[in-house]
């Protein structure tokens, strides 16, 4: 095989994709961006949320793959037209962000934020648990990742209320669709996560008059990105007790200031944006399997819209 695959990250281990990808494809050249020293032999990039104007320095670039599910650090580049763009699809990534959100559905089904804070106050409080299927789970978002948490969560016997854009069917969700579902499928979700895709249709999309749609003391988990919901509105709704607790491990502006106030804030659990990550032991054959589908002259697999934004 031909051609050099270039790699840019400041998140990933560039040594371990390179050994993993070169255990799939041997002949394959990997390299760096900061290190390659002839451009025009560039036919591949692996990346993750690369500088401005990146694409330009390869004039003979064939295939962009994305590094991870979410694509919106690609959309209304510049520097990439008429290139295909592929995400990663991976059972293992779906996997991991359905466990991360069933953990945080059951930490608040089981009351454990409450229990947390009784523990500091040294006290033994009794709080009877719920029958799941009194708990209304909302999944804002019915693509790979929030089809398969949908599910997961729906196996563990919690009521799921499902919402997209278009109309999906999922065994065991309720499934609505459309902007004129959308308060409806808000006033039943006494969890709602958030799995929507960053578009210019979903930023902002949960304001302060959706936020307030939310049954009172509703808790919201966001794994997907932190523009869809409104902070300040957030905060507010936080603040006031109209939601009552939120699991986020994304955000407007990332990392998360020092100074923001969501870290003070005691109804508040913070992660660092890991809800799901890109396993390179598992995703590296699909990787291998595109370059190789390009190598051929054959469409990858995977593709994604960049009008639409996944």
């Amino acid at each position: 095989m031909t051609g050099t695959l270039v790699f840019y990250s400041e998140f990933d281990d560039f040594d371990q994709w390179k050994r993993l990808l070169l255990s799939e494809i041997p002949t394959l050249d990997i390299q760096q961006a900061s290190a390659v020293t002839a451009p025009e032999k560039v036919r591949y990039a692996l990346v993750w949320k690369p500088p401005e104007h990146f694409f330009q320095r390869w004039p003979n670039l064939e295939l962009v793959i994305n590094l991870g599910a979410g694509v919106d650090a690609l959309v209304g580049r510049c520097d990439l037209s008429n290139i295909p763009v592929t995400r990663l699809s991976d059972p293992n990534m779906a996997r991991m962000m359905a466990g991360y959100v069933l953990f945080a559905v059951l930490r608040y089904a089981r009351d454990i934020p409450f229990f947390e804070q009784m523990q500091k106050q040294a006290r033994w409080q009794y709080r009877h648990p719920r029958a799941a299927e009194e708990i209304r789970v909302g999944i804002m978002g019915l693509g790979e990742l929030g089809g398969t948490t949908a599910q997961e969560v729906a196996r563990q016997g919690f009521s799921v209320v499902g919402w997209s854009r278009t109309a999906k069917q999922i065994d065991g969700v309720e499934c609505h669709h459309g902007m004129a579902s959308l308060n409806e499928f808000l006033s039943r979700s006494d969890i709602l996560v958030i799995m929507l895709p960053s578009t210019p249709e979903t930023r902002g999309l949960l304001n302060d008059q959706r936020l307030a749609a939310l049954p009172h003391v509703a808790n919201l988990i966001n794994v997907s990105r932190g523009d869809i919901v409104d902070e300040p509105a957030l905060i507010a709704s936080l603040s006031s007790g109209q939601i009552g607790g939120a699991t986020l491990d994304v955000f407007a502006q990332e990392p998360l200031p020092e100074s923001h106030p969501l870290w003070s804030m005691e109804n508040v659990l913070i992660t660092p944006h890991l809800a799901s990550v890109a396993l390179p032991g598992s995703a590296a054959k699909q990787i291998a399997a595109n370059i190789q589908r390009v190598n051929d002259k054959q469409p990858p697999l995977h593709c994604v819209d960049l009008n639409r934004g996944y």
